[in-house]
């Protein structure tokens, strides 16, 4: 079993994996964070600017530049199943470097339309 990169103790293939190849979509807000800070880890900047949305996205998104090795939820507010929007705060362990290693906590907002869960933005601390 591989484990999935989002830390829910599920393998990939039962995790992810799916979200990810396009094949479902993601339930909840936590569900789509988990699958886009996989697509981090894996460097996949197509699945980043599918599910971002369209109003935030970035022009160009630079996904070599840091090893991501750990994920850690602090809490959601809202971004259930039934739910148009939600917050998902969380604490992402990386690595620039052979040296450099830190943290990052960011609170991400999330609304769903047309069915689909889509990152808007996040407050980063």
């Amino acid at each position: 079993m591989v484990a999935c990169p989002c830390g829910s103790g599920a393998s990939f293939a039962d995790c992810c994996r799916p979200f990810v190849r396009g094949e479902l979509e993601p339930p909840t807000a936590e569900a789509l964070m988990r699958s886009r800070y996989t697509a981090y880890v894996r460097r996949d900047a197509g699945y980043l600017h599918r599910t971002w949305h369209p109003t935030t996205v970035p022009s160009t998104l630079d996904v070599e530049a840091t090893e991501w090795r750990g994920l850690h939820v602090v809490g959601t507010t809202r971004g259930g199943a039934d739910d148009d929007e939600g917050t998902v705060t969380f604490v992402a362990h990386h690595s620039t470097g052979v040296v450099s290693t830190g943290t990052m906590r960011e609170t991400s907002r999330f609304v769903r339309e047309g069915g689909r869960w889509l990152y808007v933005d996040g407050d980063v601390d």
